[in-house]
């Protein structure tokens, strides 16, 4: 069973509901160590005092704030948990949203909220079903971690995901990445959504979406294990040459898409217009200063 991350409240009005966070997420990367490649001993880092010009231990060390060069303020943990915030103790849920209107680049790690014991059971499944009735997502404020975080609170069959959220200021203006305005074809349009179609799936549940990294270096491993000769790297598919015509690069794909799935891969290519259409362009945001918020 997954270990609780962080236990608490969500506060909701005056209604609160004790809950234990736990990490909705698991990890199945595999996870190399570093090594002297000589003798294949373990290579660790040690800690060492710039001052003592020693190697000190866990218990030896704390957090601190440089100020300036000379001075330094140190800050317990003690004192980080004993913030003066009300978001210290519980997820204080601020607003209740339409899910769309959060732009998801917003979105972070996910936890799953779990009820703590039989006192919490008929607050969480209020919150629960007004946030099932009302196809809404709840924002919210709390603080783990030395810091104050958004949150992001929805439903996820019977249980409650609370999600991280940034700040506004924590994203970046992407105006400056867009390149000068360009002209597209109708029959470009239509080429594009017609490789999205060939592309479109019903969910992610295909196999098609696993890690397969994962499962090769699990193969070399097994290999090296057993003095067994590593798999054989697959061949590289035929590639076409260079299409520079965007049209035929777009009927290319849809043929593959279309192969890839099993489906008559012929394409009925467009005709081509020589009209174009110049692609709607905003212009870039105006950058206004970000206010200072609380660490």
């Amino acid at each position: 069973m997954p270990r609780n991350v962080w236990s608490g409240a969500i506060s909701f009005g005056l209604v609160t509901v004790p809950i234990h966070v736990q990490s909705a997420t698991e990890d199945h990367s595999i996870r190399f160590h570093q090594y002297h490649l000589e003798d294949m001993g373990r290579v660790r880092v040690k800690k060492f005092c710039e001052v003592e010009d020693r190697e000190v231990s866990n218990a030896e060390i704390g957090k601190g704030y440089q100020l300036t060069k000379e001075q330094v303020i140190p800050i317990s943990d003690e004192e980080l948990r004993e913030l003066p915030l009300p978001t210290a103790k519980a997820i204080e849920i601020e607003a209740f949203v339409p899910l769309e209107s959060v732009d998801p680049i917003r979105i972070g790690e996910g936890y799953y909220l779990a009820p703590d014991g039989q006192v919490a059971a008929k607050p969480y499944k209020l919150l629960r079903q007004a946030l099932e009735r009302s196809s809404k997502v709840a924002v919210a404020k709390y603080a783990w971690s030395g810091r104050e975080r958004l949150g992001l609170l929805r439903v996820k069959g019977d249980v409650i995901v609370l999600h991280a959220m940034r700040w506004p200021d924590e994203i970046r203006d992407p105006s400056e990445l867009l390149p000068e305005p360009v002209e597209l074809t109708d029959e470009e349009i239509d080429g594009a959504l017609a490789l999205m179609d060939s592309m479109t799936r019903e969910d992610l549940d295909d196999p098609e979406f696993r890690d397969t990294y994962t499962d090769a270096v699990a193969k070399i491993i097994e290999a090296k294990r057993d003095d067994k000769p590593l798999p054989a790297a697959p061949e590289p598919e035929a590639q076409p040459g260079q299409l520079v015509d965007l049209m035929s690069a777009l009927n290319e794909s849809v043929k593959k898409a279309r192969a890839s799935r099993g489906e008559d891969a012929d394409v009925h290519e467009l005709p081509r217009k020589k009209a174009a259409r110049k692609t709607a362009t905003k212009q870039p945001a105006k950058k206004t200063a970000r206010k200072p918020r609380s660490a």
